[in-house]
């Protein structure tokens, strides 16, 4: 199992669901930096389940450094970071019949059964917590650069928000704003029909999914290679990491294909000193290197597959037909609190590019 990834900076993922902690282990980080816990715990609260439209497992998740931090700063050595399991039901999760559009299938066929199969084991969203931790640390190097990161729900269903704002200006507040707020949406109206959507949901049994709408503004330009690591493949890489999400696209996406190129080429100008385009169709990338414009994304969140309809599959013991009814605490969606774990994937993706291209002494400057 590899369950590491980056290049100036890697990040290296452990344990599992109703193991005895999970973690991450940060190589690349350079000695004497900070870390702020608050600034941590704040985005470590915004993936807690809460209230009807979560699940109802609650962990501590206090922020636990076992090394490479010391007087107040990074050694330079490997940062090592746990949380502990507590608040576990392992007695809901059985290895007979697979769990449809969950891992339990492939994970017997790949790991022969072998695999901890409690509360999907290290297949489960349960890993993202310390993925956000260690998203949070590079998340508070790129602001103190003058990189901000915002992600809002574009779509559930057929609500939609409002989109982002083109004026930067405007476009830095309400990335603020949207980091501040648990459910991350900009129009209130739209908001409230959504959690409502996901809580009638939640009585029937059933799930759904939605659509984020990433931001990045103040991005430097020249970041990103061509082909294999280009900035949009290092963070597709990393933003399919994250369990649940099914699709990427940047800029225009999909949508390309309803347009001529005379309609959605993005003209070069010149806004005094500053070389800017006016229209941002490509998302802020050409060539797989940023330009300069906001970085621009959308990720779909598939449906939550732990629903509590009774549903067809297997039993892989006895290789039969039969229905599952599945048991436990699950949610009936997580793409609010999956917000946050694209937020911070999206800024180890760019803190590794940066440092590549910039250097190690980049981040402390």
């Amino acid at each position: 199992m590899k369950s590491s990834i980056g290049e100036a900076l890697q990040i290296s993922l452990f344990g599992e669901s109703h193991g005895e902690a999970i973690g991450v282990l940060i190589n690349g980080l350079p000695a004497g930096i900070p870390l702020d816990e608050n600034y941590i715990n704040h985005f470590l609260d915004l993936r807690k389940p809460k209230g009807k439209i979560s699940t109802s497992r609650k962990e501590r998740d206090e922020l636990h450094v076992v090394s490479g931090y010391f007087n107040g700063h990074t050694t330079g050595t490997p940062l090592c970071i746990l949380f502990e399991n507590s608040n576990t039901h392992s007695k809901d999760y059985h290895n007979d019949k697979m769990r449809p559009s969950h891992a339990d299938y492939t994970a017997n066929e790949k790991y022969r059964g072998y695999q901890d199969y409690r509360g999907g084991g290290h297949f489960s969203g349960r890993l993202t917590a310390p993925l956000v931790a260690a998203g949070s640390i590079a998340r508070h190097i790129l602001e103190k650069k003058g990189i901000v990161i915002g992600t809002h729900i574009a779509k559930l269903q057929e609500l939609q928000d409002i989109p982002f704002p083109e004026s930067e200006d405007v476009a830095v507040s309400v990335l603020q704003e949207l980091n501040q707020t648990y459910f991350p949406v900009c129009d209130v109206e739209v908001s409230k029909q959504m959690q409502e959507r996901i809580e009638t949901l939640a009585k029937t049994g059933d799930s759904t999914g939605g659509i984020l709408e990433t931001m990045v503004l103040g991005m430097p330009t020249g970041v990103g290679e061509p082909f294999f690591s280009s900035l949009e493949s290092v963070l597709a890489k990393l933003l399919f990491s994250i369990p649940a999400i099914k699709g990427v696209e940047f800029g225009l996406g999909f949508e390309f294909c309803n347009f001529n190129g005379s309609e959605v080429n993005d003209a070069f100008y010149m806004d005094q000193e500053t070389v800017k385009t006016k229209t941002n169709y490509n998302g802020g990338i050409n060539g797989g290197i940023s330009n300069g414009m906001p970085l621009h994304l959308k990720t779909v969140v598939k449906p939550t597959p732990s629903i509590f309809i009774e549903q067809e599959t297997i039993d892989y013991q006895t290789k039969e037909n039969t229905t599952i009814q599945i048991e436990g605490r699950h949610d009936p969606a997580i793409v609010h609190r999956a917000r946050v774990v694209v937020d911070s994937v999206v800024a180890i993706g760019i803190l590794d590019l940066c440092i590549q291209q910039f250097g190690p002494a980049w981040v402390g400057e």
